[in-house]
């Protein structure tokens, strides 16, 4: 950190007052509570009773430092510099003009390459992210990391080079540069094995170069490290690379566009698909104008000839949705926005179902599965798509208090995609969409209909009503139990879920204990995480068993309830059980796994109050007077000991309620020294790292999954309806 009034350095006091200035600098004119300054500088168990004081006396010498006094030329008076250090209640904000720190200029210019590049400028974008890179002198506050200073918001700093990083590499292999960005592609790569994206660049650039065996090489390194240590196969984009290497496609060359020059036989199917149908007021389609990548503009206009011609089966789905009458007088602007928001949950949903937007008119959109390989599932996934359109946007609706109803029809059938050797759009063309736009027409609000060959293709996992003469198409009622496909796993983080997933395997594989943190803030998708990761574990063959139990919130609850219930589902004990019942099946399974009676009854007498605690909730147990800390050790050891006869994954909820001891035993619990597929998942808030926060850092069977806050199309849709709801309502006031 270095600080220049008029080119002339500033001395900075001792590490405390640096610290106070740098972390206030990474929040620059923004309020910093009193409090998070001292965890920031101390933590929360660290801070001696001086604290205060110290900070205080380090922002007195700050504002030393910062505020020099300039005489003016005239009248003797002075005036202070523009940065200001500032008290506000509840802390402290530094004032400052953006355009004097370095970290906003570094975000500027990255904001002005990325625009370049979006606007096809890869020459003017590389020098904007080469002069945004060129502002970093090594990490962030690099003086302060060396005095042990650990900050989530350099870790978020160093993440965003990283990233733009990738992004000049883009900006380069798009000019041509492969040789000029090579050797710090190379540096990149050792340094970050795990980052795909730049493991992908620099498979590109080896290419380019001739070194097409260095490339596969690499590709085989990464595969290796991912396997190994995260049980994940390589990313989609990855695996088509390496194909297209093997391959020597001539899409890795540079005359086409797109990041690094890529783009495959599929991605040019999947990229600016026109559907051809016949435009009118019955609901039938132009092409989509919000493809998801660019269309290629730069193509000279040649008269384009059909380079190839394949036939393909897909499915079809049409969805329209309807809003209330009333809504449909709202200002035009306001209209368009909410139908905008309505059909960025249509497509989030389509694309969480392996489907792709095709084309979108108004109100109507329509989109085909099966463009994406040969998978015969295509009309189920269709069909669940349907379903999971028509449930979200009723639940918006709901939680909206406005009217918004979906139409869907799903049909099935033979198209025929045709490339063009000039553009890099595709044609589809088939009578089968112009099938599901007649079926449309017919399906009421709220409604699902399909032809007859996807009932026949999904009747064993999809129940249906009607058909024949009663009405037109067959009604979907709803999906048969087990056949969900992956419709609980659309509704996950999916990324996320994949790596709960790998680490499973990992912990099975190689029968190594593993602890995972999941955080993210309330709502933010933690539960329906975990749900997501126990339906997909019951449908593995490892038998490994999963047990789960809660963090009460009621201060009346045992801080022990979580445990209790782990330990009473793990032994059997049915809801209701006496105590004389509990306990008998606790004490069979404590003999089970532990022959040495000696130590068995050790064993059971400390696990003695946690039976109590399931069975006897309202009189009170015998926690405090066992110890918690050596029930929980017991607990610790009963569940390692049982990991080693059969896997076992235990989720424990809103862990950052949880006492110290318990956060001590679930840490301990995948630190066992003998080899047991011992699998932990638990959900908390970020209060957890709050509280501790070297959780599970620097441990090498622990990994921390942090969910985001970001506002879902499915979020932003419930705000506009809720907005619609407001303004109906006002206007029948002033009626």
């Amino acid at each position: 950190m270095e600080i220049l009034d008029d080119d002339t350095p500033l001395v900075l006091g001792g590490t405390k007052q640096r610290a106070t200035l740098g972390y206030l600098l990474l929040q620059a004119n923004k309020v910093v509570a009193t409090s998070q300054l001292l965890n920031a500088l101390w933590g929360i168990d660290d801070a001696p009773a001086t604290a205060r004081k110290i900070l205080q006396n380090a922002v007195y010498g700050l504002r030393g430092v910062l505020f020099s006094r300039r005489a003016e030329p005239q009248g003797g008076s002075a005036q202070q510099t523009g940065t200001m250090l500032l008290t506000q209640p509840p802390g402290y904000m530094l004032r400052v003009d953006p355009e004097q720190l370095d970290l906003h200029r570094f975000h500027t210019l990255v904001g002005q390459g990325r625009a370049r590049q979006a606007q096809g400028a890869p020459e003017a974008a590389a020098v904007l992210l080469r002069d945004a890179l060129d502002l970093w002198r090594g990490p962030a506050l690099a003086d302060l990391v060396e005095a042990g200073i650990e900050w989530p918001e350099l870790v978020a700093l160093q993440n965003t080079r990283l990233d733009v990083m990738e992004d000049y590499f883009d900006a380069q292999l798009a000019s041509g540069r492969h040789h000029a960005v090579l050797a710090e592609l190379e540096m990149m790569v050792q340094a970050e094995p795990l980052r795909e994206r730049s493991c992908a660049q620099l498979m590109l650039a080896l290419y380019r170069c001739g070194r097409q065996a260095d490339a596969l090489s690499l590709y085989s390194r990464v595969r290796s490290v991912l396997v190994e240590d995260l049980g994940l196969e390589p990313g989609r984009g990855l695996q088509t690379l390496q194909q297209a290497i093997l391959a020597q496609d001539p899409a890795l060359t540079l005359d086409r566009p797109g990041p690094g020059g890529l783009r495959t036989a599929e991605d040019r199917a999947e990229e600016g698909i026109q559907v051809a149908a016949p435009t009118g007021s019955d609901g039938s389609f132009a092409p989509d104008a919000q493809a998801d990548r660019p269309r290629r503009t730069d193509a000279p206009e040649v008269e384009q000839r059909s380079t190839d011609a394949v036939r393909r089966r897909v499915g079809v789905l049409s969805i329209r949705t309807t809003l209330a009458p009333s809504l449909d007088r709202r200002h035009h602007h306001d209209l368009d926005e909410l139908l905008d928001g309505t059909a960025l949950v249509v497509r989030e949903q389509i694309e969480r179902f392996g489907g792709t937007v095709t084309a979108s008119l108004g109100s109507v959109t329509l989109a085909l599965f099966g463009l994406r390989g040969s998978s015969g599932d295509y009309a189920h996934q269709a069909v669940l798509a349907a379903l999971a359109i028509r449930d979200v946007i009723g639940e918006c609706a709901e939680a909206g208090a406005a009217h918004l109803a979906v139409h869907a029809s799903v049909t099935m059938g033979e198209v025929l995609l045709r490339h063009h050797s000039q553009a890099a759009a595709a044609t589809v063309i088939g009578a089968v969409l112009d099938e599901s736009q007649a079926l449309l027409r017919e399906v009421p609000p709220g409604e699902v209909r399909v032809n007859d060959d996807v009932r026949r293709a999904t009747e064993h996992a999809v129940s249906y009503r009607g058909g024949g003469v009663s009405f037109r198409g067959s009604q979907v009622l709803g999906v048969r139990q087990g056949h969900g496909g992956r419709e609980a796993e659309a509704s996950e983080p999916a990324y996320e879920l994949d790596v709960l997933r790998g680490l499973a395997k990992r912990t099975w594989h190689r029968s190594l204990p593993h602890l995972v943190t999941v955080l993210g803030e309330s709502g933010s998708g933690r539960t329906r995480l975990v749900a997501g990761f126990g339906d997909w574990l019951a449908e593995q063959p490892d038998g490994a068993v999963l047990l789960t139990g809660r963090t009460p919130a009621a201060p009346d609850d045992s801080p022990l309830k979580a445990q209790s219930e782990i330990l009473s589902a793990y032994c059997g004990v049915r809801a209701g059980a006496g105590p004389a019942e509990a306990h008998s099946a606790v004490a069979r399974q404590v003999h089970s796994l532990f022959p040495s009676d000696r130590r068995a009854a050790w064993i059971m007498s400390r696990l003695r109050p946690l039976v109590d605690v399931f069975t006897l909730p309202d009189t009170g147990t015998g926690v405090e007077a066992t110890g918690q800390g050596e029930v929980l050790e017991a607990w610790r050891e009963f569940f390692q000991e049982a990991a080693r006869r059969r896997p076992v994954v235990l989720c424990i909820d809103d862990l950052h309620r949880a006492e110290d001891d318990v956060l001590d035993a679930v840490e301990e619990l995948a630190e066992s020294t003998r080899p047991v597929p011992l699998f932990v998942v638990t959900t908390a808030g970020p209060e957890l790292l709050l509280r501790r926060p070297g959780w599970s850092g620097g441990k090498s069977h622990a990994t921390t999954v942090t969910l985001d806050g970001s506002e879902t199309p499915t979020e932003r849709l419930v705000e506009l309806l809720l907005a619609s709801a407001r303004d109906e309502l006002s206007h029948s006031v002033r009626g």
